[in-house]
């Protein structure tokens, strides 16, 4: 994760078509995310923001996919919080 200006980048690994949304696992700076939604004319990445939002408890404005929108590997910043404040949320989800 890097911090830039006001807003927290991180790092995600996404697992579309899944049952459900859920965290996997935090694992060599790469957050392991199952998204319901299949990888077809963004319905992944727009799923992925809108639990990213849930989880986070922020608005999905304050979310951008910065590179990795058609990638499973993405690096999505998140303005307003630090690192240590989207480590909690994630663990606590």
């Amino acid at each position: 994760m890097t911090k830039q200006e006001k807003s927290t980048k991180i790092l995600v690994q996404v697992h579309p078509s899944a049952k459900r949304n859920e965290i996997l696992r935090f694992e060599n700076g790469i957050w392991h995310l199952k998204i319901a939604a299949p990888p077809v004319e963004g319905k992944a990445n727009k799923e992925l923001v809108d639990f990213l939002s849930e989880v986070l408890k922020v608005s999905k404005s304050r979310i951008s996919i910065e590179k990795g929108a058609t990638s499973r590997k993405k690096l999505i910043a998140v303005e307003g919080m630090t690192e240590a404040d989207i480590h909690e949320h994630f663990k606590t989800a």
